[in-house]
């Protein structure tokens, strides 16, 4: 039997991952899909829409909704996380936290990354631990709760005996992009299969510097198509130098890194902040959810954000299940596959998947100008785990004083402070 459990499935993503096992069925024959979640009222608005969802296609797996995570990952083979610590209030206080004191405020970058983490870290290693008691040999975790790097960082130091992979959509979405592009060049459509993405760096902190189409590296043509693009944007999102002397395109995410300035005007016209944006559609995700005639994805889902996740995942889960040795860009430890950095590195690198594990490709190391960034947000990330692990007060301070987009050493107490006293009731660790 293939069993599955969603810790976080009353998520408004699970109708999409749901409708992914649904178009996979024939090499991933998924019997149970366990969705386990502490909020039961939403749990069973988003469940029962899932398994409407699945009575149309003749109930071919068995979808079971629960409260109780050891009885989720009980048996299972695969364990996704797609959890919020404090729901979409919580994430809203992490971007204000930033705005009430001058710095950028996002849920996975900066003072609002490092306070997700603090909550979120606890609770993902409970998950990893129950697995390696209940969960059945060499099950694996798949970790997609933001910030997903540094999480997985903590996993790979305080849960190692668990098998644990952290997955974003940003790889994927860079990827179907520049698909879009050849294929609007060469009138002709291209498998995705076909193609490879060589990325590298810390999740939401990578650059892209290779595509190859058959085998063959094709990256002087995509990069020179997106600077001529970025030349007739009024607004680009990257200066075309930059781009050239790289050459390189940078993660979407680093703009809070080289156009810090920018980012912090765009924060001060909030509200609304991202995060009551998608608190408005979540609202009308979840009235549609809970039309009992409603049995297809909605329209709505599609402002939510995550593009192709539920592709993503399930690629993910065949690759391994049927042993492809696919390659796909996961975060996971860098175990010397860039032998210049250190080996206990968790790095969003292209990775083989199958049923062995998942396996960083040897590659070679980002230039200098990179990795000064990727070294300081790394150094925060390390001090974050063990801040979150152990409710170390010193070790947040460090963290937020060696984090490039973090406060001025006289403001690093405050800022502390109001991070751990905005989120008390999920932050135990530090108040004991």
């Amino acid at each position: 039997m293939l069993k599955v459990a969603v810790v976080g499935g009353g998520s408004t993503y699970t109708p999409e991952l749901t409708n992914g096992f649904l178009s996979r069925l024939e090499k991933f024959p998924i019997n149970e899909l366990w969705l386990m979640d502490i909020d039961r009222e939403r749990l069973d608005v988003v469940g029962g829409f899932a398994r409407r969802m699945l009575e149309t296609k003749g109930s071919p797996f068995k979808i079971i909704l629960t409260g109780d995570q050891r009885a989720a990952v009980s048996d299972a083979d695969y364990v996704i996380t797609q959890l919020r610590v404090g729901h979409m209030q919580a994430r809203k206080r992490d971007e204000y936290l930033g705005l009430h004191h001058g710095l950028i405020g996002q849920e996975t970058t900066g003072v609002g990354g490092m306070s997700k983490a603090l909550r979120t870290i606890p609770v993902i290693l409970q998950v990893a631990r129950d697995m390696q008691g209940l969960a059945k040999p060499g099950a694996l975790l798949v970790n997609f709760t933001n910030p997903a790097g540094l999480v997985t960082q903590a996993v790979c130091e305080y849960a190692k005996e668990t098998p644990s992979v952290g997955v974003c959509n940003v790889p994927i979405t860079t990827v179907m992009h520049i698909i879009e592009g050849l294929e609007q060049a060469a009138g002709q459509k291209i498998d995705p299969g076909r193609v490879g993405l060589k990325t590298l760096g810390l999740n939401h902190l990578s650059w892209h510097y290779g595509f190859t189409v058959d085998g063959f590296d094709i990256w002087p043509q995509v990069l020179q198509a997106y600077m001529d693009k970025l030349k007739k944007e009024e607004h680009p999102e990257w200066e075309v130098r930059t781009l050239e002397v790289l050459q390189m395109i940078p993660n979407s995410y680093l703009q809070y890194f080289y156009h810090t300035d920018r980012k912090l005007r765009e924060q001060a016209n909030w509200p609304p902040s991202r995060a009551e944006e998608v608190m408005e559609v979540e609202k009308k995700l979840l009235q549609e959810y809970a039309d009992p005639e409603l049995k297809e994805l909605p329209a709505e889902l599609m402002k939510r954000g995550g593009a192709y996740y539920s592709t993503m995942a399930i690629q993910l889960l065949n690759s391994h299940y049927n042993d492809l040795g696919e390659t796909h860009v996961v975060n996971v430890r860098n175990n010397d596959a860039v032998k210049e950095w250190p080996a206990e590195w968790v790095l969003e690198i292209p990775s083989r998947v199958g049923k062995s594990g998942i396996t960083p490709i040897t590659t070679a190391p980002l230039p200098s100008s990179c990795f000064g960034l990727i070294s300081a947000v790394k150094s925060y990330e390390l001090l974050t785990v063990e801040a979150a692990v152990h409710g170390d007060r010193d070790a947040a301070y460090q963290a937020l004083l060696v984090h490039p987009l973090g406060p001025k050493a006289d403001q690093v107490q405050a800022v502390l402070d109001d991070m751990l006293e905005i989120h008390r009731e999920y932050l135990p660790q530090f108040f004991n």
